[in-house]
């Protein structure tokens, strides 16, 4: 039996775990706040908290519900918007978005206060930026933004400067009702087993899949894996990263230690989806989605990486990353294997990354091309690259020539522009409704130079390669 606590009641069903939690709180248990929008995860129109122990207390994470399986609630606190509610007064966050008139249709609200709600709970500094960044999955397209905006900014008000905010304060303070104090022992009290799961598709966080597959997934067997031990956490150790392919993108956003080696990691990874997104998609699934533009397929392939493949016997075998995709969809990946592990060499004081990625809004959308680099320099001499890129190729493209083209060079503007028309040999863009071949090369052409702007940028500006290009 799937066994959690939605809001403020213990809720036990032999409802199949591959439906989507969305349809199980709307439909089952009527709590209609939250919406249907998309259902692709985009909107933010459904979007839910999820409370998991951890130890004696709980974390908590906004996710959109419209692409996450009833499965995954399992042992866990979900909160919809009604479970957000005081008793007679409105909470901080409703207050917030009444006052300033940050509503008017009304279909997004549900979705904005949940997000505001969730980051009131999180344990992320409470500042306006990150307040930003907590509704950056959540869509408005009737208000105005900017009223939303100061919503947001009247939360943070309430919030800043306050080194800790107990479920005591925030009760105290009107961000959420009184029973969340009851939470952590309830969790524990339900000692939430294993689910005994039939044989089925492996699914863990199900951003992509439910995107493509909601309707298979909902009437046929899953195995859900995104609970599982083994799969995840991340481990630094002699200069090497290892990540569990369960871990999410958040769990790396919030990693302090890899924040601190790769500066701009905040920066590249906000390009990759939004914060409800991040808390849900799991690397391991955006590898094995194989898609031609997935962004940390990318950003793993630039940092030259290796995968570990377990199967059902816990029989291990390692491959690089490059070498993985096969053609389009296609990949080297057995029955009953699922990825286990990323494992890279961390950059060191004489190497660079950086991610590039353009597409027609600058957050929350699919690449037209995306693209990578991992490159280490010493005395001006380009010692080992590392170049990848997305929208141009069947696959999530390495590119072999390329790298093995830039080592032993001299880093200067002509090398980078001959490595570009070797590049431009390495791709086959086609047209399609992210942009025409033509276009896809200019972009690949741009980012390539970018790489290095960015990477360097007292040696070059992007001057010095347009006029030659």
């Amino acid at each position: 039996m799937i066994t959690f606590i939605l809001n403020n009641k213990t809720i036990k069903t032999s409802e199949h775990s591959g439906t989507t939690l969305l349809d199980f709180v709307r439909y089952q248990q009527r709590l209609t706040g939250t919406k249907i929008g998309c259902r692709e995860g985009d909107c933010g129109a459904c979007t839910l908290l999820v409370g998991t122990l951890k130890g004696d207390t709980i974390e908590y994470q906004s996710i959109t519900s419209c692409i996450s399986p009833l499965g995954n609630a399992h042992g866990k606190h979900i909160v919809t918007v009604e479970g957000t509610n005081l008793k007679d007064r409105l909470t901080t966050a409703q207050e917030a978005m009444k006052a300033n008139y940050a509503t008017q249709c009304g279909f997004c609200t549900p979705g904005f206060v949940v997000a505001l709600t969730g980051f009131a709970l999180s344990n992320s500094e409470k500042n306006y930026n990150n307040a930003l960044d907590a509704i950056s999955g959540n869509i408005c397209r009737c208000t105005g933004y900017k009223a939303i905006e100061k919503a947001a900014h009247q939360v943070v008000e309430k919030l800043e400067h306050k080194t800790e905010t107990t479920f005591k304060w925030l009760i105290d303070n009107e961000f959420i009702p009184e029973y969340f104090e009851s939470i952590p022992q309830r969790l524990k009290d339900i000692e939430a087993k294993d689910l005994n799961q039939p044989k089925g598709k492996y699914v863990s966080g199900g951003t992509d899949l439910y995107v493509q597959q909601a309707d298979n997934l909902t009437d046929n067997p899953v195995h859900l894996i995104a609970e599982k031990d083994y799969l995840k956490g991340i481990t630094i150790k002699n200069g090497v990263c290892t990540i569990g392919t369960n871990t999410t993108v958040s769990d790396l956003w919030n990693h302090t230690e890899l924040n601190s080696i790769l500066p701009n990691l905040k920066k590249h990874l906000k390009l990759v989806s939004s914060e409800q997104i991040r808390n849900m998609a799991s690397f391991g699934g955006n590898l094995v989605n194989a898609s031609p533009i997935g962004d940390m397929t990318i950003f793993f392939l630039a940092l030259n990486s290796e995968i570990t493949i377990t199967d059902q016997d816990q029989n291990e075998r390692h491959k690089a990353l490059k070498d993985f995709y096969l053609d389009y969809k296609k990949y080297d990946l057995k029955d009953g294997e699922l990825l286990k592990s990323i494992r890279f060499n961390l950059p060191s004081k004489h190497s660079f990354f950086n991610f590039e990625k353009v597409c027609k809004r600058t957050h929350l959308d699919i690449a037209s091309v995306n693209s990578a680099i991992h490159i280490s320099v010493e005395n001006d001499s380009i010692t080992e690259a590392h170049v990848s890129i997305g929208g141009v190729a069947a696959i999530p493209k390495y590119l072999h020539d390329t790298s093995k083209f830039l080592e032993g060079k001299t880093l200067t503007s002509e090398t980078i522009l001959e490595a570009n028309e070797m590049l431009q040999k390495e791709i086959s863009p086609i047209s399609d409704v992210r942009g025409t071949s033509d276009y896809k090369r200019l972009l690949a052409r741009q980012l390539f130079f970018a790489h290095f702007t960015e990477s360097f940028p007292k040696k070059f500006t992007l001057n010095d390669f347009v006029q030659h290009a």
